[in-house]
Order: C-alpha cells, then structure tokens, then sequence
C-alpha cells in the first residue's frame, strides 16, 4: 500500500478514491505529453471541465462528494474528509510536509493546468 495512503488510514473505498485521484492527476500532469491528436483534444476539453467543475462546486472534487455520499448519504461533509476541496493539498503536506495555504495552492493548481493546457493546445495544432 502507498505511504500517504496508509498515514491517511484509508480503507478499502478510501483507497480506490485515492487511486482515481492519481489516475486523473496523472492525466491532467501528463496528458499533454501523449502523442495521440484524439487524446490531446480529450485533454483540451477535459482541464476547462476539471476546473469548472470545481468552481460550480465550492473548489471540491466530484469524487471527493462520491465518497462522501457513498459513506454518509450526503455530498458534503467536510467535518469529517478533510481531502474535500483539498486533496492535493493534504497529499502535499503528506508526502513532503509543505503546508501550502488554499490560496498558495490555488496558485499552484491553475497556473500548471493553464500552461499544461497550453502546451496541450500548442502540440494539437501542430499535430
């Protein structure tokens, strides 16, 4: 089992939604690089739907409201997942002990998927 994953005493759901975080981390650090026209316009229209969708909802994640439902029947429930509109956030803090404020990580958060999806944009049309 991954460190940050056991420190954060995940179970078995907790660990599936922490795996999906990844994958779409992955997608959204990475996808840029894939050398498929089809996936990069994917990519395109992916990251603007990521950050609107954490805008519509309050900076949270859809799959941080999933678990919160799939646990306690409700889409919020911050008092008791600390991740909700913060999971990368905490898995910073986890893995390398930096405590970055929301607006510090805000910063971070769309500056790189703002050049990501320019880089993204930039090999789409020369592909």
């Amino acid at each position: 089992m991954d460190q940050s994953a056991k420190a954060a005493g995940r179970d078995g759901l907790g660990r599936f939604c922490f795996w999906l975080h990844m994958a779409v981390l992955a997608f959204i650090a990475g996808g840029w690089a894939l050398p498929w026209h089809g996936v990069l316009l994917v990519y395109l229209i992916f990251l603007p739907l990521v950050i609107g969708q954490w805008r519509v909802n309050r900076d949270a994640c859809v799959l941080n409201n999933a678990e919160n439902w799939l646990r306690h029947r409700r889409w919020r429930a911050p008092e008791t997942n600390a991740e909700e509109g913060a999971w990368l956030r905490t898995l910073l803090r986890r893995v390398s002990g930096l405590a970055l404020s929301k607006r510090q990580m805000d910063l971070v958060i769309y500056f790189s998927m703002g050049s990501f999806w320019a880089v993204a944009l930039v090999r789409f049309l020369r592909s």
